[in-house]
């Protein structure tokens, strides 16, 4: 199985390359977040006409996730047990289906936008009530083959950012940050890509501006983490960088796990 994610950062404005990736790519299940779309103006006949099952969960024109499978789908979900709203409205940051026996959720984990904004706050419960969550589930089924995969807005470690100073006082690397992505690591969710991209400058995300692509000035945001019965399984796993390039390319680039068969 090939699973991946992507934040497509609009998938008006991206489908055709989503697509034309999907097309060469190979891959049986993609996760997308920051879709930007309401669930009645998702482009499900696209995907749909290439050969895939799809599930969106969109409210407005802000976030949205999706699943696309080719090898089926079922029992979505878009809450997790325990997600916090913001200013009292649901918003649409995580769908969870089931494909092929395993698990997928697709994540789009909330920015926090500063230090100092109530976001910020936000986003510790955010992930807080993820890594819950996922504690629960395993300990339900510790056998249980779950991937959360999409961009989580958190460099967890100084080697996931072109320059730690540049982010000093700023969110994505601040330490309630980090300690939160650790807790849902210590869960027992992990990362299924750094073994396979060791090293600092291996980045999913670069910034539009101030030329941040072409200066390799980038963050490693989005990630695939699996549970133990998941992680015995990869094969293999990448960051497709050559995404990010091109014409009207989203600012992330997907993230590739392949998975082998289940261990008996």
């Amino acid at each position: 199985m090939r699973l991946a994610t992507w934040n497509v950062n609009s998938l008006r404005a991206r489908l055709d390359r989503v697509l034309a990736w999907l097309a060469v790519a190979e891959v049986d299940v993609l996760a997308m977040q920051e879709t930007k779309v309401a669930d009645s103006g998702f482009p499900a006949m696209a995907f749909l006409d290439a050969g895939y099952e799809v599930v969106h969960h969109g409210l407005d024109q802000w976030n949205g996730v999706a699943i696309a499978s080719r090898i089926g789908l079922a029992d979505p979900l878009t809450s997790f047990d325990g997600m916090p709203v913001w200013n009292d409205r649901s918003e649409a940051r995580a769908l969870g289906v089931t494909c092929d026996g395993v698990r997928v959720w697709s994540l789009y984990v909330p920015n926090g936008r500063s230090l100092d904004d109530p976001h910020y706050a936000y986003k510790l419960d955010w992930l807080g009530a993820l890594a819950a969550a996922g504690r629960a589930w395993l300990t339900e089924t510790p056998s249980a083959q779950i991937v959360l995969t999409g961009d989580f807005n958190i460099a967890p470690t100084d080697d996931d950012v072109w320059d730690p100073e540049f982010f000093a006082d700023k969110t994505h690397t601040s330490g309630p940050e980090r300690a939160a992505f650790a807790e849902i690591v210590d869960a027992g969710f992990a990362d299924l890509v750094r073994p396979h991209a060791p090293g600092p400058g291996v980045f999913t995300y670069w910034d539009y501006q101030q030329l941040r692509f072409p200066r390799k000035e980038g963050m490693r945001i989005d990630f695939a983490l699996g549970s133990p019965a998941l992680a015995t399984r990869v094969v293999d796993a990448r960051i497709e960088r050559e995404q990010r390039k091109g014409k009207a390319p989203s600012d992330h680039a997907p993230v590739v796990v392949d998975l082998g068969a289940p261990i008996a």
